[in-house]
């Protein structure tokens, strides 16, 4: 198979799809690369370093797109991405369709195998090519969080840790998933007073056991969220239902309960944000203010710390990526039901539920699609 690795488009993305380790692990199996030149300049990954791995280099995306079987990307194909993809090619990364319906629509119409990263699975239940920049994501949402709240920024200049005979702040992590767990941590490593609301008694279960007095932790409800508002200085928005649009937990007329200054940041933008009165935003551009509270809702946050991201993505991404590889896209899905759940478009047809019912499309059977 000729896999085909072009530059992200997105406004201040600068991951990669693919490691040089990753096209070597490629070749290694018999298969050849083909990588966008200065695709992984920006982080410090060299056409050279491609070309020893044995990848060769290409000039322009059209290339990539004409030529290879199966496009490897990181973040969602843009418009100008999705006119190049043709019936039959595979693309192979994220994608977030359901708050996504033009997106969706283009890939509908491209006819292409769109294999969705966010919602491949594993044995356990967990969705193991989501899980490392949910890591990342849940590890930087403090630390933006934390800056936002910066008086110069907008903020309450509140200082997240506090001071010897000063009052932390106090971080309020709505979802207690790989998201919630990790920015729970790193909020808690600033000695800020932290606590997490969750549905799932077990998961409630886990952190207490695992962070005991560090953390205050508590069972989710609309009134757990709106006694908690008026306190907090930083809310995280961490829920995730997987593939479907994200549940909106904070309202407009509930910013009234929160303190100027204090800041929403919606980690969950990806599948349409959390809160209300969420938007997408960019790195360029991260935070705007409504009703006095700030909100960061930038929609590829790790693409902030692209190197650390891409290399945390791809070990996870290129098993899959060989198995599709080696044994054609077809054979592999239908030999692994979790790489199966991955697939949300095929020949024209929206192949994940969550998808189709978010956006009007009828459901079909990932395995019923494939014949």
């Amino acid at each position: 198979m000729l896999v085909g690795v072009p530059k992200e488009i997105k406004n201040h993305e600068y991951r990669i799809g693919l490691t040089p380790a990753g096209a070597r692990e490629l070749v290694a199996n018999g298969h050849q690369v083909i990588v966008q030149r200065d695709g992984g300049k920006a982080i410090g990954l060299t056409d050279e370093q491609y070309a020893k791995a044995g990848a060769q280099i290409v000039d322009t995306a059209e290339e990539v797109f004409a030529r290879a079987d199966m496009i490897v990307k990181v973040k969602e194909p843009q418009p100008v991405e999705c006119a190049m993809l043709r019936p039959g090619q595979v693309l192979y990364t994220y994608l977030h369709l359901a708050p996504d319906p033009t997106q969706t629509a283009a890939l509908v119409k491209s006819g292409a195998t769109c294999i969705a990263y966010e919602t491949v699975t594993d044995a356990r239940g967990g969705l193991p090519l989501l899980a490392p920049m949910s890591e990342v994501a849940g590890r930087m949402s403090i630390q933006a969080g934390a800056h936002a709240l910066e008086k110069a920024q907008g903020g309450s200049g509140v200082l997240l840790g506090g001071v010897p005979g000063v009052k932390p702040g106090e971080v309020l992590v709505i979802g207690g998933g790989v998201v919630g767990i990790n920015a729970a941590r790193m909020a808690a490593g600033l000695n800020a007073h932290v606590t997490v609301l969750d549905r799932s008694l077990d998961r409630l279960k886990y952190l207490d056991e695992l962070y005991g007095h560090q953390l205050t932790t508590i069972y989710s409800t609309r009134d757990a969220i709106e006694e908690r508002l008026p306190y907090t200085d930083l809310v995280i928005g961490a829920v995730l239902i997987p593939g479907a649009a994200a549940p909106k937990l904070v309202s407009r007329e509930q910013l009234k309960l929160m303190r100027p200054g204090s800041v929403l940041v919606d980690v969950a933008i990806d599948q349409g944000g959390c809160f209300e009165t969420s938007k997408p935003t960019t790195h360029q551009d991260p935070t705007y203010e409504v009703d006095g509270i700030i909100h960061y809702c930038v929609a590829n946050m790790p693409g902030g710390v692209a190197r650390t991201s891409t290399f945390a993505l791809t070990n996870a991404t290129l098993p899959f990526a060989v198995q599709l590889a080696n044994k054609g896209a077809l054979q592999a899905l239908l030999d692994d039901e979790h790489l199966l759940n991955g697939l949300n478009v095929f020949d024209g047809k929206v192949t994940y539920r969550a998808v189709a019912e978010a956006l009007g499309y009828e459901y079909v059977p990932a395995r019923k699609a494939l014949g």
